[in-house]
């Protein structure tokens, strides 16, 4: 390995908080110096690279230059990524802890209910489950592994498809033989009432409209129904006789099989989006991490043949 040319590390701090306050005096205030020290580093590292890196502006005041805004941009991140690893590095050695992110309706329906296999297979493993609806950062959280639901596209991560995903029509069995409103065709959906799942912020995300049209149905108003924030809570009231849910088949969980609910329809639609386990490409072999995603890859491809 060639030898690193770095400029002073108190320089470049100095520089990284000026170019975010475009003041020395506030960016002193951040650091814990006074606005001189702060200007005296900055002249330091234009000095080392020979380059100017702010614009005096006859106010007084200071702008970036263009290479400086670049540079600041690049120190910014570099800076990150050094307190995030220095965060890690003074964490308690938790080598067996795994925290796993994901969706709420995720770890309700599918993952919480097989946690118990994983510690039979792993009983050194600790496993906290975090549940969220936003992108883990994992530089900025303290996350180790992530079950997201999108297209794979993950920019800096280990990503790995878990699973595929259908939508269909579930109910409970008493709606299904019902004598006045039997449910034979998807056409019958007209005489029940729709349950929806919000899925705000998810583009593309089946819905009732969808369905309908996928299943040949173009006169039932799909617009009206009780709606719920997750999955799990439509499909609650769908085995209560509520009315019919859209189910997927990653989220329909233990529903099925205990005969909670049916499928009165034998279409289903693909969904656009799917379930991939994502971690950072560093930590990917790390024992606890390959261990779970070992251990998910086998539930996910036993769940599919199941189904």
């Amino acid at each position: 390995m060639s030898r690193r040319h770095l400029p002073p590390l108190t320089s470049l701090r100095a520089f990284e908080a000026a170019s975010r306050h475009l003041n020395y005096e506030r960016a002193g205030d951040e650091l814990a110096v006074t606005a001189s020290a702060v200007g005296q580093q900055v002249k330091t590292l234009e000095a080392w690279l020979q380059r100017p890196l702010f614009a005096r502006l006859p106010s007084k005041g200071i702008a970036l230059t263009p290479l400086g805004q670049r540079y600041a941009t690049a120190i910014s991140q570099v800076l990150d990524q050094l307190d995030e690893a220095t965060a890690r590095a003074l964490r308690p050695d938790t080598a067996n802890i795994l925290t796993v992110s994901t969706m709420p309706s995720f770890a309700l329906s599918w993952l919480i209910p097989r946690l118990g296999e994983l510690k039979q297979r792993h009983p050194e493993l600790e496993v906290r489950i975090s549940v969220s609806m936003h992108l883990t950062d994992f530089t900025r959280e303290d996350v180790d592994i992530a079950v997201r639901y999108g297209q794979g596209a993950y920019t800096g991560l280990h990503s790995e498809l878990l699973m595929t995903e259908t939508f269909f029509p579930v109910c409970n069995a008493a709606l299904l033989n019902d004598p006045e409103r039997p449910l034979r065709e998807p056409s019958d959906l007209r005489h029940h009432t729709l349950l929806h799942e919000l899925a705000e912020g998810i583009p593309e995300y089946v819905t009732w409209p969808q369905w309908l049209a996928f299943a040949g149905v173009d006169d039932i108003d799909a617009s009206h129904g009780p709606r719920f924030s997750h999955t799990f809570l439509a499909l609650q009231a769908a085995s209560s006789g509520q009315g019919i849910a859209l189910a997927t088949s990653a989220l329909i969980g233990d529903y099925l099989d205990a005969g909670r609910l049916v499928r009165p329809f034998p279409q289903q639609l693909p969904g656009a989006y799917q379930y991939y386990v994502v971690c950072p490409e560093a930590l990917a072999e790390r024992p606890a991490i390959a261990a779970f995603r070992r251990w998910i890859h086998e539930e996910a491809a036993r769940h599919a043949n199941l189904r």
